[in-house]
């Protein structure tokens, strides 16, 4: 006999396994019923209340405020960008054009300078052929007496008043030509012409209009020593000198020259008159 078998057992009779079932069978269905009626209130609240539709709204945060300030900047970059690009074109432009203009002025200023100087070493280069051409003459021409009839006289061959008049034009020779002086260390054309025929004791009037009238018209083929030689018409002369002979004459030529000896062949007179 078991020690425990007088203590009283307090453990509920097991039931049977059929009528477990059912009891199972029935709160299972009673919560599926209640489950039931729920659902069914629920979803005729739902049709009873119009369902409100939301939308959501992107987040507007720091990082995406900073991209945008961040990306005006540098649009507001590239614009002055392009303002500084074209702003310094423009200035290299223009100094191309101030360049091109001040290249242009220099050349137009060295050619300037070029023909000058050729036209001085031309004008030197003629000047230079009269004198030999007068040196040559004067060698070469023959005698003539004070009345003689050609124009081959020289200094040599002249006797009187004309060696008087050549050797006093040739003294003056070198001097300056200055409007209105009548020497004795400047003259004008028709002031040498006075003072010449003056130191062999003839009066002639003070101007080359007046001088060329005086006296006796004579061709320039007929030449002797001592006639005057004009230019221009008679009575309206330009410019005076006297014949020295040897096919030369001298005059006060003009304010770049002076007085000078020269070939006819340099400007042939217009005409002549004798006073002697």
């Amino acid at each position: 006999m078991s020690p425990n078998a007088h203590i009283t057992s307090h453990r509920k009779p097991r039931r049977p396994a059929s009528q477990s079932w059912v009891v199972r069978t029935g709160v299972a269905g009673g919560v599926l019923s209640t489950l039931a009626v729920a659902g069914a209130g629920s979803a005729s609240a739902s049709a009873d209340k119009p369902t409100e539709a939301t939308m959501e709204m992107p987040a507007f945060n720091a990082d995406l405020a900073t991209s945008i300030a961040q990306s005006a900047v540098a649009t507001q970059q590239t614009a002055v960008d392009y303002q500084v690009r074209a702003q310094v074109e423009e200035a290299l432009d223009n100094a191309k054009t101030d360049a091109k203009k001040a290249k242009d002025e220099a050349e137009r200023k060295a050619e300037a300078e070029r023909k000058a100087k050729e036209k001085a070493e031309a004008d030197e280069a003629r000047a230079s052929r009269g004198g030999e051409r007068s040196a040559l003459g004067t060698k070469s021409a023959s005698a003539d007496g004070e009345s003689g009839t050609t124009a081959g006289s020289s200094k040599s061959s002249a006797t009187g008043s004309a060696a008087t008049l050549v050797d006093f034009l040739r003294a003056q020779v070198g001097k300056a030509y200055v409007m209105g002086s009548t020497g004795p260390s400047a003259y004008d054309c028709s002031g040498l012409v006075m003072a010449a025929y003056n130191q062999i004791g003839i009066d002639l009037p003070r101007v080359s209009q007046d001088q060329s009238t005086v006296g006796t018209q004579v061709s320039t083929s007929n030449l002797q020593v001592g006639d005057i030689l004009y230019w221009g018409p008679a009575g309206s002369a330009t410019h005076v000198a006297v014949y020295v002979g040897g096919g030369n004459f001298i005059g006060a030529q003009n304010p770049s020259k002076g007085v000078v000896e020269q070939p006819l062949s340099y400007s042939p007179p217009t005409g002549a008159v004798r006073v002697m």
